[in-house]
C-alpha cells in the first residue's frame, strides 16, 4: 500500500539547552566521583526518559531534604532552590551541589540585588512551579508578589508604587510576558525591570523557531513533559500562529494518529528538556506512516556552554 505524503518541519532550534545539559552531566559527574546512590531533589529537568536513564544509573530522586540521608551527596535541580534548602543542607553538614541553571541564577541574583536597594518584586511566573518557587524563595515572605496574567496587574497590592522591581520566570511566553511588563508599567510607572530580559535564550529561540514554521503546518508536535513549562508554551504558540492541531507528547507512542488524519504538513519541535533520541522516535513513527520529506528549518544557531561546580572538577 503506498503510504501518503507528507512534509515535515523539523525546527531548530529545538530540544537540549545548556542548563539542562549542564544539569544531567552534574548528575552523571556526581555518581562517577561518589558512585550510587546520589540524591536528587526534585526531577533534575523535567522529562521521564532523562529522570528513569540517571534513576537506572544511581540516581535517588526525592521531594524533600528530609529524605536524603545524611552521608550521600545531594544535588538540587536546574529550575532553583528556595535559600532555605542550602542553608539547610549546609546545617547538616551534607555534600550538596547545586545545578540550578546558571540563567535561574541571573534571576536570583537580581531578586536580591533589588531587596537591597529596598523594592519590592513582582514576579511574573507560574504558581507551584519549582523555578517561581525558588525564585520567589530567595526573599523573606512578603517580599515577591506573584502574577501569571495581565488581570492579575490590576489585582495585585503593593506597599509602595514607587519602590517596585520586577522578575520573570525564564520559560514563559515572550509575547504573553511583553503584554504582562507593558502592563506593570502602565500601572507602576515607577517600576525597575531587568537590564536584559529573564526569558532565557533556548526559551526564545524554541518559540521563534515555533513560529516559523506553525503557518505552514495542519499539525505540530512539541516533545516534551506534561510539567515542562517551556514545552507546555511551544504548544500554546504554536496555536497562536496559525497551527490549527498542536500536541504535546512525551514519546512516539503517544501520538494521536487519528487526529492527525489527512494531514499534509506537520511541525516537529522539543521542548528544552527532551534530549534528541526521543524526537528521532518521532520522525521515525511518522515515516511508519507516511512517505516523509524532512524540511529543517533552523532560525537560530546556539552555542551556549555552562562549566559544572568546581566541586566536581576536583579530585574525590
Amino acid at each position: 500500500m503506498t503510504k501518503p505524503p507528507l512534509t515535515l518541519y523539523l525546527a531548530a532550534p529545538r530540544g537540549f539547552c545548556a542548563g539542562v545539559d549542564r544539569a544531567i552531566k552534574i548528575v552523571e559527574i556526581a555518581l562517577e566521583k561518589w558512585g550510587a546512590p546520589v540524591y536528587v531533589r526534585h526531577e533534575i529537568v523535567h522529562n521521564k526518559f532523562v529522570v528513569d536513564g540517571l534513576r537506572a544509573k544511581g540516581a535517588v530522586f526525592v521531594e524533600e531534604l528530609e529524605e536524603c540521608p545524611l552521608d550521600r551527596p545531594v544535588i538540587f535541580s536546574a529550575h532553583g532552590v528556595p535559600k532555605s534548602v542550602p542553608a539547610e543542607a549546609a546545617a547538616r553538614q551534607m555534600i550538596y551541589v547545586d545545578a540550578t541553571c546558571p540563567l535561574v541564577s541571573k534571576v536570583h541574583i537580581e531578586a536580591a540585588r533589588h531587596a537591597e536597594n529596598g523594592l519590592q518584586m513582582i514576579m511574573i511566573g507560574h504558581a507551584g512551579h519549582p523555578e517561581t518557587i525558588g525564585t520567589m524563595g530567595q526573599l523573606p515572605e512578603g517580599e515577591v508578589l506573584l502574577v501569571e496574567t495581565v488581570e492579575d496587574v490590576g489585582r495585585v497590592e503593593v506597599r509602595d508604587p514607587e519602590r517596585l522591581a520586577y522578575v520573570t520566570q525564564t520559560t514563559l511566553s515572550v509575547d504573553d510576558t511583553f503584554d504582562i511588563v507593558a502592563a506593570l508599567k502602565a500601572r507602576f510607572p515607577a517600576i525597575v525591570g531587568p537590564h536584559k530580559e529573564d526569558i532565557c535564550y533556548a526559551t526564545t529561540n524554541r518559540q521563534e523557531a515555533v513560529k516559523a514554521i506553525a503557518p505552514d503546518c495542519d499539525a505540530l508536535l512539541v516533545v516534551g513533559a506534561p510539567n515542562s513549562s517551556n514545552s507546555r508554551r511551544l504548544v500554546e504558540v504554536a496555536a497562536k500562529n496559525g497551527c490549527p492541531h498542536a500536541q504535546l507528547v512525551q514519546r512516539a507512542s503517544e501520538i494521536d494518529w487519528r487526529a492527525l488524519s489527512g494531514i499534509r504538513s506537520v511541525g516537529i519541535t522539543a521542548g528544552a528538556s527532551a534530549p534528541e533520541v526521543l524526537i528521532d522516535e518521532v520522525i521515525s513513527a511518522f515515516s511508519d506512516h507516511f512517505d516523509v520529506t524532512v524540511k529543517k528549518v533552523e532560525t537560530a544557531q546556539e552555542h551556549v556552554e555552562f562549566k559544572v561546580p568546581r566541586v566536581l572538577r576536583e579530585p574525590a
